[in-house]
């Protein structure tokens, strides 16, 4: 189930409010003992992530759980930063679970979805690793200002008694992020300048109506090892030409390369043109497909 990202935070009766976990999206099928985690995508990722479906194992119960594979630093908080390299090493990883869509054979997705998260808190078991997703009702706007404080990506709201709706994108679960964010597919990467190696900047899209949008350059966020790794990843994926209709920015220095990377890209604001002013890289996005990159409008708060 997938969430529709509004402008703003809201109160209301018939809501509760989660915080917005700043990492991958993980499905865990728990079955007989066994774990297997799927991506958004719909790979299977057990392996990368054995430590998490160890500590899963020691649900007593046949459950599928939806939750967030994230990163914490010091203080707690989820950052989509510290993902990439905790990926490498397994540090401070932790699997946060907010759903529970099966147990012991039984459909839950009809109930009520503080119902659901009733079950899933009693058979969640307490390790480490594992972390369930509170929730607090009606005051999204004070919610939303704790997330602000903290430092968090955003908040969550969620109908209590909405279904689960597999594969589909709700109006029943909302998104409202503290600042912009947009996923984006790398398709060039400009020459290096000055002492910097490797490259200048990443060229970003979005797909548009049966094409490529592009949405501008990100030349910062990057230390000398990722700028090493993306060249290292983007090197064998050149093509000779460029994805877009028209002509865009540093064409004469741009490497084109297959849309097969995306990456998360916080920003100030959208230009008249429709770039991304200021932006800076946060990371590589692994649960998402390009081709279901598209450009992300907030709807209007309900009301």
């Amino acid at each position: 189930m997938l969430a529709t990202l509004i402008d703003a935070p809201f109160d209301g009766a018939e809501w509760v409010f989660e915080t917005k976990w700043d990492g991958f999206r993980l499905v865990a099928s728990i079955e007989n003992g066994s774990v297997t985690l799927y991506s958004r995508s719909g790979l299977i990722v057990s392996d990368d992530y054995k430590a998490i479906a160890k500590a899963l194992e020691k649900v007593k119960h046949d459950a599928v759980i939806d939750g967030e594979l994230v990163a914490l630093d010091e203080h707690g908080i989820s950052r989509f930063q510290l993902l990439q390299n905790a990926l490498n090493t397994s540090a401070n990883l932790r699997y946060c679970a907010f759903d529970l869509m099966f147990l012991d054979g039984e459909d839950l997705r009809d109930l009520p979805l503080v119902e659901r998260k009733k079950r899933l808190k009693a058979v969640l078991p307490k390790h480490p690793l594992l972390i369930y997703s509170e929730h607090w009702p009606e005051h999204g706007k004070q919610v939303f200002r704790e997330a602000e404080k903290l430092g968090l990506e955003g908040v969550m709201a969620k109908r209590a008694r909405s279904r689960y709706l597999s594969g589909a994108r709700s109006g029943d679960w909302l998104k409202i992020k503290t600042g912009k964010r947009q996923e984006a597919v790398i398709v060039g990467f400009t020459a290096p300048r000055r002492t910097r190696p490797y490259f200048g900047a990443l060229v970003l899209a979005v797909r548009g109506k049966g094409d490529w949008r592009y949405v501008g350059r990100v030349g910062t966020g990057f230390s000398h090892a990722m700028l090493k790794d993306l060249h290292g990843k983007l090197w064998p994926l050149r093509t000779p030409s460029s994805p877009f209709k028209q002509r865009v920015k540093e064409e004469a220095t741009t490497t084109w390369v297959k849309p097969k990377f995306v990456a998360e890209v916080k920003f100030t604001e959208w230009t008249g043109d429709g770039e991304m002013r200021h932006p800076s890289f946060l990371g590589l996005r692994q649960d998402k497909k390009p081709m279901n990159v598209v450009l992300e409008k907030e709807q209007r708060r309900p009301t």
